[in-house]
């Protein structure tokens, strides 16, 4: 007999409908629970959604790393989770939290606030050389300039 306490596995009516890349990895996105604000994208695993799911503070596996982290744990910036639901294709999670402080590893709210993109002919390049992507400079504007920390340039 060891002292190896079995982990439990993920409920199989939900590890069978996950659509797992080759590093068995799927996408979870966190949004904010009240007011519908997309916060991160992150990956996850079987063993990282089980423990979101059965602890209520979101579980992320890290692919730089190699390992679990449970955001908050350094940052103090938990994600405390209300609801869960995979997409129609089972490749996608996405995660109702409540954030506290910032979602982005820069420290910002959310990972998507480092402007918006240009849409129709102002995406398209003209030939002549590269052409600065358009921002709302002003400060704390969601594309304003940011520092090292996230923190506005402006």
């Amino acid at each position: 007999m060891t002292d190896e306490v079995p982990t439990a596995a993920l409920l199989p009516a939900i590890a069978s409908r996950l659509k797992r890349d080759e590093h068995g990895l799927f996408a979870a996105i966190a949004q904010q629970h009240d007011t519908g604000e997309v916060l991160m994208l992150a990956w996850m695993d079987d063993e990282a959604l089980r423990r979101t799911l059965t602890s209520g503070r979101v579980t992320y596996w890290s692919r730089s790393r190699q390992e679990y982290w449970t955001k908050g744990d350094t940052s103090g910036n938990v994600q405390i989770l209300k609801a869960a639901a995979l997409d129609c294709d089972g490749d996608a999670v996405l995660l109702k939290v409540d954030q506290s402080g910032g979602a982005c590893h820069t420290g910002d709210r959310t990972c998507f606030d480092a402007g918006a993109l240009p849409l129709g002919a102002a995406a398209e390049a003209s030939g002549e050389g590269s052409a600065e992507v358009p921002t709302d400079a002003s400060p704390g504007s969601p594309s304003a300039p940011r520092g090292p920390l996230g923190e506005s340039a402006a």
